[in-house]
């Protein structure tokens, strides 16, 4: 493992007490994982603490008819918050990580995840986290109970720049919707204008008209 990229994504760990660090990395286990890889899912137990060293994770809760509302990302330099509260729950996954993108990581077993929260520095890195997870989270509950599928979708699309390169899947997958909803919505948008509609990709033509509509209350 290469500590120096460890440590320039993961700072804290130049804080923990001397000989600590060494004896981290020393029992991290690096893994790469391709695309799609399921990393952990509901109900398994948790094996670890991810440090996110390249690419990318998705965590989604799965409904039981397969549909997905996407929690949050981690990406490098950061961790999960799932993983940390089964890690302290002592419980099983109550949701699904997948590598979006080839994807490598270091996992901290759980015998050194506990060891490292009698550390002030890694204690006080947890619990950010969850504080930082926690307003994103808060943020996703309104939009889904507050925010009609229209607007969430038009902001979506604001967000991604004037060629959106996704499907209709991909797109109800980040909304937590299913894609004939998000197709019809779509082809609404296109009948006035807003956008124009290609294979695997949405080109935006009024991104104040998606703001308007995105901003309606």
């Amino acid at each position: 493992m290469n500590t120096e990229t460890l440590s320039a994504l993961y700072p804290v760990l130049d804080r923990l007490k001397p000989g600590l660090a060494e004896k981290l990395t020393a029992g991290m286990q690096t893994m790469e994982v391709p695309a799609g890889a399921v990393l952990f899912d509901e109900r398994q137990p948790c094996q670890g603490f991810p440090f996110v060293l390249a690419g990318a994770i998705r965590v989604a809760k799965v409904a039981s008819n397969g549909r997905e509302l996407p929690l949050y990302r981690v990406l490098p330099g950061e961790s999960c918050i799932i993983t940390s509260s089964c890690l302290l729950g002592h419980a099983a996954y109550n949701a699904r990580g997948t590598a979006e993108v080839p994807t490598t990581l270091a996992l901290l077993p759980r015998e050194l995840f506990d060891e490292l929260l009698a550390e002030p520095a890694f204690r006080d890195f947890v619990f950010a986290l969850f504080s930082e997870r926690m307003a994103d989270l808060m943020q996703l509950v309104e939009e889904v109970a507050f925010r009609k599928l229209d607007q969430r979708l038009a902001g979506l699309l604001l967000g991604k720049g004037r060629m959106v390169h996704a499907t209709h899947q991909q797109l109800a997958d980040e909304l937590g919707s299913v894609r004939e909803m998000v197709s019809r919505l779509l082809k609404g948008f296109a009948d006035n204008g807003l956008v124009r509609l290609g294979r695997e990709q949405v080109e935006v033509l009024d991104p104040a008209g998606l703001r308007k509509l995105a901003s309606v209350t």
